[in-house]
């Protein structure tokens, strides 16, 4: 089986240098799929990394998104708090941030990418950038969440979304406000956009997260994981046919 490439791909936004991860099998030659990779509030890490490498496996180049630059890698919940949460208030600047990560998906030279068929994905906080990203008009087939928030501040903005959203939410996550859920149902039925919103009993947040070990609010769960990741993949191998 050939091995999975990681390699840095660095870039600038206003003249400040971000640096994400590409992710992808160096012995293919032909163009494959790109999926941009919006990583929990940790942002660019070691488990990150892992996630990328494992979905590239599948047969698609990823490149894990740098929303905070390349100086900001929190060590803790408190800096990943802190840099976090002005994107979270700010989301035309999430969403600047985003949409130049996705241009370097699709013009760095390390992998040949297929740009007829994009995606982006994301988790916990990275959930709520594939969304916004999407709400931007991006040129995605599918934006998939894992357990990420669902607000918008301009819910209008989901006439912008071209391909199909997919939720994948803890049903017992408590992070994630019971309101945002029928909120975000009207958002998707407003605009008439092709979406599903899958619901797994028992699991908070973070359920696919091996790390994360917090009983009742944080916690890996391996079969909702694994039934989270299969929805996905069968979702991209769906809108990727032809």
């Amino acid at each position: 089986m050939s091995e999975v490439t990681v390699r840095s791909v660095v870039y600038q936004i206003d003249g400040q240098p971000y640096e994400g991860r590409l992710a992808f099998d160096a012995e293919h030659k032909g163009a494959r799929p790109g999926l941009l990779m919006a990583p929990n509030w940790m942002g660019v890490s070691a488990g990150a990394e892992e996630i990328a490498k494992s979905v590239a496996a599948k047969g698609y180049v990823v490149l894990i998104a740098d929303v905070y630059g390349q100086a900001v890698r929190p060590q803790n919940a408190d800096q990943a708090g802190a840099a976090m949460m002005p994107l979270k208030d700010d989301r035309a600047l999430l969403r600047k941030r985003m949409q130049a990560a996705f241009e370097q998906l699709q013009k760095q030279g390390e992998a040949a990418v297929d740009t007829s068929k994009l995606a982006v994905f994301g988790f916990c906080f990275g959930g709520c950038c594939a969304l916004d990203l999407a709400r931007t008009g991006a040129p995605v087939k599918a934006a998939v969440s894992f357990h990420g928030t669902l607000d918008s501040p301009n819910p209008g903005d989901a006439q912008n979304i071209k391909g199909s959203v997919l939720v994948l939410h803890g049903a017992a996550d408590p992070l994630v406000p019971k309101e945002q859920l029928p909120a975000f149902e009207d958002e998707m039925n407003a605009a008439k956009v092709d979406w599903q919103l899958l619901s797994y009993g028992g699991a908070v947040h973070s359920f696919t997260d091996p790390h994360a070990n917090v009983p009742g609010k944080m916690m890996y769960d391996a079969k909702t994981a694994k039934r989270a990741f299969k929805s996905m993949h069968d979702l991209l191998d769906e809108v990727f046919k032809g």
